[in-house]
């Protein structure tokens, strides 16, 4: 019984590779052979082969004219070329008509093995190696979360995670998965218990002890590099978790060149309001609504909550003495406004700061939950992740970005917060004045389960504004998601697995800041 594959070996010079056949069914291989291409075309019309060995050089019909005729019947067909002519034109019309491989006569069995394993076998070696290098590493990331990391070594042991994940998704390996996202889970389930212990006094130092976070965003990692004369660009994608970063550095790495590739810790709630108004501000959530009263919204009030992020930007700037700049604020919510920026990208280069705000992403999280179609698109990390990528490829922000790419500009990519696929729901009961979100809540008269939520009694000890008085804040771990009793069950299943943001995670509070330049 055939183990291994399906092999059709067509060579006017058959009998002459009556060994290497015979070498390769003790391997495991079946093997049929014919003399021409005629016969090879008819045959792929009945049966179904993994791999075609296809000799170059044949009377009647060639190699190459055999190859452009079963690439009409079967386009995905791997195609061996074999051939004694290593003449230029002959290989790149060959690699043009998209063969897979080629061999140069004479021939070695094993020359044949390797080409076939690397066709066939490419991704269960690739999955046989990931899952021993990722086994090795599973007990030092054990080791890393049981060893109180700080807000640094958090950062590492979440991007060695992504680089894991990443891995085994390409590897195909579901048990490895299933064992990873257990790891994942018991890292988060460790992180929320480290920001709870520690968020408070973040706030209190103002960023002195703990990690990077959102108000100090710009200060710290974009205003440094500000000059008049030099074009930056800013761009801020709303909702962008480090992994959907990771599956679309590659594509953009082909026109810029990656400088730094740092994360920061979004601020609580993970949720837009507060972190990207805090980005833009340079001031935590509480001392926005100080200083601009008239322009900062709380949840249960009315009104655009991110509508004045270009004031708050230019106050900024005036703050770090920085006003001198010529700066533009750009924020894409739609196709228009997105075609808008790609045509128009060149005339930001007359500023020395252009802000790019981008919606997609945050949108496409919210469409997720509420269409059936992308939720069978994205219907899990690894879907969402390719949806993403696909995304920014085919986007106008990036084909805008290329236009400029061989211009003098640097270029920071960052993020207001990322998203959690929440599947554990919690009963929260408030009053009327309650905030919807799942991932948070504040409100009056709140009743929740206390296992499930950081809960901040004082809202100013978090930096964040007081709605009413006596208003609590609670922030869900893990991948938890607070629902009312009402229409209890109906809720759970309508937002079990969908992506969300607002509570504590790693995917939502440790987010990326991409510094690049042109190559």
């Amino acid at each position: 019984m055939n183990t291994q594959g399906e092999i059709l070996w067509v060579d006017d010079e058959v009998e002459s590779l009556k060994s290497q056949i015979l070498f390769l069914k003790n391997k495991g291989y079946s093997v049929t052979s014919v003399t021409n291409g005629y016969d090879a075309l008819e045959l792929l019309k009945e049966k179904i082969v993994d791999v075609v060995l296809l000799d170059e050089s044949m009377p009647g019909i060639t190699g190459l004219e055999t190859l452009a005729k079963i690439k009409e019947i079967r386009p995905t067909l791997p195609v061996v070329m074999v051939t004694k002519n290593e003449a230029e034109n002959i290989m790149e019309e060959a690699l043009g008509s998209q063969i897979t491989d080629y061999l140069i006569k004479p021939v070695n069995p094993n020359q044949v093995l390797l080409s076939l394993k690397k066709i066939m076998d490419s991704k269960r070696l690739v999955s046989e190696k990931t899952t021993v290098a990722y086994q090795q590493e599973f007990r030092n990331l054990f080791m890393a979360l049981s060893g109180n990391p700080n807000h640094e070594e958090w950062k590492e042991l979440y991007k060695k995670l992504v680089y894991w994940e990443l891995e085994i998704g390409k590897s195909d390996s579901a048990e490895m998965l299933e064992v990873l996202q257990s790891q994942k889970a018991e890292a988060n389930t460790e992180f929320y218990k480290y920001v709870s212990k520690n968020y408070l006094n973040w706030i209190k130092d103002n960023g002195k002890n703990g990690p990077l976070l959102s108000h100090r965003l710009f200060e710290t990692k974009v205003a440094p590099h500000l000059k008049q004369g030099e074009s930056t660009f800013l761009v801020v994608i709303d909702n962008l978790r480090f992994d959907h970063w990771k599956a679309f550095q590659n594509i953009i790495s082909e026109s810029f060149r990656i400088l730094e590739e740092d994360m920061y810790y979004s601020i609580l709630p993970t949720a837009t309001q507060y972190c990207r108004n805090a980005i833009f501000a340079g001031l935590m959530p509480i001392e926005i609504e100080k200083y601009f009263p008239m322009e900062w919204k709380n949840d249960d009030e009315d009104g655009g909550k991110n509508l004045y992020e270009e004031k708050f930007m230019a106050n900024q700037l005036r703050h770090l003495k920085l006003d001198k700049l010529r700066w533009q604020y750009v924020k894409i919510t739609n196709n228009d406004d997105a075609r808008s920026l790609e045509d128009n990208i060149h005339n930001y280069l007359q500023n020395d700061l252009t802000v790019i705000v981008y919606n997609f992403v945050d949108m496409l999280s919210h469409a997720r939950t509420e269409m059936e179609v992308l939720k069978e698109l994205a219907g899990d990390e690894i879907s969402y992740r390719s949806l993403v990528q696909s995304w920014f490829e085919h986007s106008p922000l990036f084909r805008g970005l290329k236009k400029i790419a061989d211009k003098n500009i640097k270029l920071f990519i960052t993020t207001d917060h990322g998203s959690q696929k929440v599947k554990t729901a919690s009963k929260c009961v408030g009053d009327r004045q309650t905030t919807t979100n799942l991932r948070y809540k504040h409100g009056r008269n709140l009743q929740y389960e206390a296992r499930d939520v950081f809960v901040v009694k004082d809202p100013k000890q978090a930096g964040l504004p007081t709605p009413n008085v006596s208003s609590t804040f609670i922030f869900a771990k893990e991948d938890v998601f607070l629902c009312y009793p009402n229409n209890y069950n109906y809720y759970v299943n309508y937002y079990k697995n969908t992506f969300q943001h607002g509570g504590i995670s790693l995917e939502e509070m440790i987010i990326p800041i991409i510094k690049l330049e042109s190559k």
